[in-house]
């Protein structure tokens, strides 16, 4: 297939295109390149991309392709909220604009990149399945739903879309974040001996490692259309739902001589919710995750370790996107709304 990967230089993105390319399918990326230069390691493939911002993508640069996976997003929690109208603009109004756009252009499916942020605060201690109510309480969260409501509604016998719900990401990248749970724990265990947790340690957070995601979206774009068109699901493994002090344990028990610490004021975080990903693994069975937390753990610290990753740099705008994106607004080369200044394009 032709894909089209929106984001194919983030996070998830610079993993997922390799293994895209790997099972032979032809990939051209579109990126806004906020986070050029951010580089954790090399790595990233050099595939045919469009330098385009996400709310100006032209319905004709779509044309010929047999599906987008669109990543692409402002991509977590202390981010969306920076300018939330912001927010909306980009992970929901241009997400949908791109699918009525796809559609039009006659690319048959669309996959979502959706998230588990859009269960929000859970009522009782059950699993939540893909038919579970929707509770954001960030606006990250918020727009995924957003762009789930506004997108099913344009499916028919001529557009497939699939809106895959991660878990909270983990794991080594050519363009790491710091700013995830697992990777943030770890990092500041190897480069301080302290496993910092900001809460007091009881939210419960479903975790995948991105290469799982990976998995996840080729899966999706392989299978027949009928089992995935027009449905949602939970993407990592049941059993790795983990309150956050468990994560601390384990990041404790692999960096030497890490102790864990608590942040001072750090209450409770209303972020609170375990998902069931039984539906997944039962609709593609070829879909099979291989990572673990414990593993996600070990491979960071090895790969921090090999880097030789100083504090100063694991907390520089290399890694941390809410910062990377104010020095860019500093250097009057992104304006209030996240459009590059002209000379900046």
């Amino acid at each position: 297939m032709k894909v089209l990967v929106t984001g194919h230089t983030g996070y998830i993105g610079a993993v997922l295109v390799p293994r895209l390319r790997d099972a032979g399918h032809e990939v051209v990326g579109l990126d806004t390149d906020f986070f050029a230069g951010c580089d954790f390691r090399a790595g990233l493939d050099d595939v045919p991309a469009l330098r385009t911002d996400l709310r100006e993508v032209d319905q004709n640069a779509l044309v010929g392709f047999d599906a987008v996976i669109h990543l692409a997003a402002l991509s977590n929690d202390p981010l969306g909220d920076l300018n939330t109208d912001c927010t909306y603009d980009i992970n929901h109004r241009a997400s949908v604009r791109l699918a009525r756009l796809a559609k039009a252009a006659g690319v048959p499916r669309f996959l979502f990149s959706s998230s588990c942020s859009l269960y929000g605060v859970a009522a009782g201690d059950g699993l939540l399945a893909e038919d579970a109510a929707f509770n954001p309480v960030t606006a990250y969260g918020a727009s995924k739903v957003r762009v789930e409501q506004d997108v099913a509604p344009l499916a028919d016998s001529t557009f497939s879309p699939t809106f895959l719900r991660n878990a909270t990401a983990y794991g080594v990248s050519p363009r790491l974040r710091a700013d995830l749970v697992v990777n943030n724990l770890v990092g500041f265990a190897y480069t301080t001996g302290e496993v910092l947790i900001a809460s007091d340690g009881t939210p419960w957070r479903p975790l995948v490692h991105i290469e799982d995601i990976s998995r996840a979206f080729l899966a999706v774009l392989e299978a027949p259309r009928d089992l995935v068109h027009n449905e949602a699901f939970n993407v990592g493994r049941t059993t790795e739902n983990y309150q956050i002090r468990d994560i601390a344990d384990m990041v404790r028990d692999v960096v030497p001589g890490s102790r864990i610490k608590y942040a001072p004021g750090g209450g409770p975080d209303p972020r609170c919710y375990r998902v069931a990903c039984d539906k997944i693994s039962q609709r593609l069975p070829e879909f099979k995750p291989q990572w673990t937390v414990r593993r996600g753990i070990e491979q960071l610290y090895a790969a921090f370790k090999e880097h030789g990753l100083t504090a100063e740099e694991f907390l520089s705008t290399r890694y941390l996107r809410l910062k990377q994106i104010k020095k860019l607004q500093a250097a009057e080369l992104l304006d209030d709304t996240l459009r590059w200044v002209a000379p900046a394009r």
